[in-house]
């Protein structure tokens, strides 16, 4: 049997096909489990490469913030933040001759950040320590107040992709911040949709998913859960209890709920899928209070393939209530 299922409140749909679903180890089999660790010669994210980066604007060293300059590199660092190599966005922008700006084009301004995650290679979120997650947050927070103030930006796009599969060039662990000069219309559609709601559908959905058979863990701060129209297998959300709008209103409690929430969840996805590929984003409008701050983890073990090119509803084999169990740790009867 197979079930049509319609978002919260946005007008999305996805299609739970359990006739088709698989085990987790099945996935893990699939996808090759965890994807093999490189360890390359001349990684410019590692420490000891800090000139073969453009110049860190904010180096985190012993709880304080440094910059490099041209002539000499901070060394011995917990974080560094700069500007891609090779950006989606410039802060200088310049039409291109093939545009001529038609159709509606303009300049590409904004700004393209790399936030490496740690000087040590290889070295995976879900290993990190909860006070390692917490400061890893508080970077975060840090450089979305950062671009925020800059009088041309609109939206901060904040993300991980970890591992070949979910778009990472690199293995050394990092994440990336695109900030644009415009609204995402995903986020407007959303944003138009809460305006319809007499309360934030976001704090009426977290306490409704903390009773649900969704429902995989929550601490002082935060609750994870799998969404009702989830898009792929094992897809999870995690929301501040507060309602916040965006990282810069999170207190230090909550960007710590968070940063161990994600560990929680990503050592889950460990066991469970054997380390896959995946995709983390951070939805947030700081321009916006009626809009509640959230983090959505995508694991990437299934394809998008035509019917969801065709259609954006999305065929998902692994229903978000047996996702939530395995992510649990619960035993389910057919095991």
């Amino acid at each position: 049997m197979s079930e049509i299922r319609k978002h919260y409140f946005l007008p999305e749909y996805c299609i739970i096909a359990e006739g088709r679903a698989k085990r987790p180890s099945e996935f893990a089999a699939e996808t090759g489990g965890a994807e093999p660790e490189t360890r390359p010669t001349h990684c410019a994210f590692c420490a000891g490469s800090e000139e073969k980066t453009p110049p860190a604007g904010s180096v985190y060293k012993e709880g304080r913030i440094f910059a490099d300059t041209k002539e000499k590199r901070v060394r011995k660092w917990d974080f560094r933040c700069f500007q891609n190599l090779f950006p989606a966005l410039s802060p200088i922008p310049a039409f291109s001759e093939l545009s001529g700006g038609e159709g509606g084009s303009s300049p590409g301004f904004g700004f393209h950040e790399v936030i490496v995650e740690s000087p040590v290679h290889g070295k995976k979120l879900s290993d990190f320590s909860a006070a390692e997650l917490s400061e890893l947050m508080q970077v975060y927070r840090d450089r979305v107040c950062h671009y925020r103030a800059h009088e041309n930006i609109r939206y901060v796009s904040l993300f991980k992709n970890s591992g070949g599969a979910a778009g990472a060039s690199l293995d050394h662990p990092h994440s990336q911040l695109l900030a644009l000069p415009l609204l995402p219309p995903l986020l407007k559609t959303e944003l138009q949709a809460i305006g319809n709601e007499e309360k934030c559908p976001y704090c009426i959905l977290l306490e409704k998913e903390k009773e649900s058979t969704r429902f995989i863990r929550e601490n002082r701060e935060c609750v994870a859960f799998t969404p009702y129209c989830s898009k792929s297998p094992f897809e999870v959300w995690i929301l501040p209890k507060k309602h916040v709008n965006y990282l810069g209103d999170c207190s230090k409690e909550i960007l710590s709920g968070l940063g161990e929430m994600i560990g929680y969840v990503l050592n889950s996805y460990g066991k469970v899928l054997g380390n896959p590929a995946y995709n983390y984003m951070f939805y947030q409008l700081f321009d916006a209070p009626e809009y509640h701050l959230n983090l959505r983890l995508l694991p990437r073990i299934s394809l998008v393939a035509g019917f969801e090119l065709n259609t954006g509803i999305y065929i998902n084999t692994v229903s978000p209530e047996r996702a939530a169990s395995y992510l649990r740790g619960d035993k389910l009867p057919e095991e």
